[in-house]
């Protein structure tokens, strides 16, 4: 564990001797930094992530990464079904309706760069709660800048000049990772971290930009080296 430690008791054991694969990035949803630490370190509240990132760029470590902290809940990325047994968790210290601080940002790049190095985990494979939970979640929602991480080699981002796709929206984004949801949720999800100023029915941007993200980033293509 990295950083200042508050443990949690809030984990288990990885089942079925799962390593990291994914790591699920998520806002705390909460007034303060404070109440979402004491909630996720509450063995009444049941939940929790492996880190905690203020605003102020503080970071928390709370479940070791060897263990499976309780973050993510139901929900599917290509063919894993129990996210927590394969993921890392980060919480970012935030209500849901205000803009990520730089220092926060900053500790997350640099946090993601060394949970990245030592799992193997490549960019594609760095995800929101809302990706693998449509419907349900939708942290780390439309103001986190994703681009951003894609720009510094710690997630993805769709090529705009691409200007063809062969693929069907849904079945690209399925292809992507996306759980197998009806169009319009997978919709929404896309949108929320693609094209959150988005609104209407699909359009060929999505389709073209689900399509990019399918050809280069498999969900569940062998990582290099496996």
């Amino acid at each position: 564990m990295s950083g200042p430690a508050q443990p949690s008791p809030n984990f288990g054991n990885r089942r079925d001797g799962a390593r990291p694969r994914l790591v699920v990035l998520h806002y705390t949803g909460m007034d303060s930094h404070d109440a979402a630490l004491a909630r996720l370190c509450d063995p009444v509240a049941e939940v929790s992530a492996h880190y905690l990132i203020g605003m102020d760029g503080a970071v928390t470590a709370l479940v070791d990464e060897a263990h499976r902290a309780w973050h993510a809940g139901a929900g599917t990325w290509g063919s894993i079904t129990d996210v927590n047994s394969h993921s890392i968790g980060i919480e970012l210290a935030n209500p849901g309706n205000c803009p990520f601080s730089e220092p926060q940002m900053a500790a997350l790049e640099g946090l993601l760069a060394r949970v990245m190095s030592r799992w193997n985990i490549a960019p594609h494979r760095v995800i929101a709660h809302s990706d693998m939970a449509p419907r349900r979640k939708r942290d780390p929602g439309p103001r986190f800048d994703w681009r951003r991480l894609a720009l510094g080699g710690l997630s993805v981002w769709p090529d705009p000049a691409v200007t063809a796709t062969h693929m069907p929206f849904a079945q690209a984004a399925r292809a992507f990772g996306y759980p197998d949801l009806p169009e319009a949720d997978l919709l929404d999800a896309f949108r929320l971290r693609f094209r959150p100023w988005a609104r209407g029915p699909l359009d060929a941007v999505d389709a073209v930009l689900a399509g990019d993200l399918a050809r280069r980033y498999r969900v569940d293509a062998a990582p290099p080296g496996a």
